[in-house]
C-alpha cells in the first residue's frame, strides 16, 4: 500500500527523518511511537503526500509520489482516510453533512446511502443533526473516524486520535479502528499511549514502529 525506501525529510535546515525504510502491507496494523517532536506527524503527512521527501523514494499504491500530478495526488488521497487529533469541522453544518463532505467534494453520490449505517457503526446516529460545538471530545473523534472512512479507503492513518480522550473513550475508538482492520483496511496509528498499544495487541497482530534518532525502528516485544 505505502512504501518508504531510504526516505529523508529536512525542515528548517535540519534533518527530521533519515534513512526511513518501511512497508505498510495490505491489511496490516501498525503503531508509530516516539517522543514529541520526533517526526510522527511528519511521517504520516509523507504517507498521504501532504509532504514530499527531500531524499529517497515513497510509493503509494505502486506509484512514486514525485511522478503524480495534482489531480493524481487527489485521487490517491481518496484511498487514504486521515483522522487528526484536533479534528476540524464546519461548525455551522450538522454532523451528518460534515461526515459526508469528502464524498460530496469528490462527487460520489452513494455516500448518503451509506451514511446511516456509518453513523450507527460509530454510535452517532442520534446526533446526525447536531452541530459540531455540541459534541463531546469522544463524539468528535468518532465523527472524525466516520468522515475518514466515508470514501471506503484502503488505508486509515490516525494521528494521536486518543490524545484528548479518557481511557474508556480511547478503547471505544480503538475498537472502531480494530474493526476496520478486520475488514481488510491497513491501519497506522501515531500515539504516545503504550496502554493503547497493549490493548490493541490483544485483539490484532499489531506491529510497533518507533522513531528514534531520526530513524524508524521496529520496536521489540517490551510493549
Amino acid at each position: 500500500m505505502i512504501a518508504f525506501e531510504n526516505v529523508a525529510y529536512s525542515y528548517g535546515g535540519g534533518e527530521l527523518l533519515s534513512e526511513v525504510s518501511l512497508r505498510l502491507a495490505p491489511g496490516s496494523f501498525h503503531f508509530l511511537t516516539g517522543p514529541s517532536g520526533a517526526g510522527k506527524s511528519t511521517l504520516l503527512k509523507l504517507c498521504y503526500a501532504e509532504l514530499l521527501p527531500t531524499a529517497g523514494r515513497i510509493t503509494l499504491f505502486d506509484r512514486e509520489v514525485r511522478s503524480l500530478d495534482r489531480d493524481e495526488v487527489a485521487r490517491m488521497r481518496r484511498r487514504i482516510g486521515v483522522v487528526h487529533q484536533d479534528c476540524q469541522f464546519l461548525d455551522h453544518l450538522p454532523l451528518a453533512t460534515n461526515v459526508t463532505l469528502p464524498a460530496m467534494v469528490s462527487g460520489r453520490s452513494s455516500a448518503n446511502e451509506d451514511l446511516q449505517d456509518l453513523l450507527n457503526w460509530v454510535g452517532l446516529a442520534p446526533l446526525a443533526d447536531a452541530l459540531p460545538p455540541q459534541l463531546s471530545g469522544g463524539e468528535r473523534q468518532r465523527a472524525a473516524v466516520a468522515r475518514a472512512v466515508i470514501m471506503s479507503p484502503d488505508v486509515v492513518l490516525a494521528d494521536e486520535p486518543t490524545g484528548n480522550l479518557d481511557w474508556e473513550m480511547s478503547l471505544r475508538l480503538l475498537t472502531l479502528l480494530v474493526e476496520l482492520n478486520k475488514m481488510g483496511k491497513t491501519i497506522l496509528i501515531a500515539t504516545h499511549d503504550l496502554n493503547l498499544i497493549r490493548a490493541a495487541k490483544q485483539q490484532v497482530p499489531a506491529r510497533v514502529l518507533r522513531i528514534a534518532k531520526r530513524r524508524v525502528q521496529l520496536a521489540g516485544a517490551d510493549l
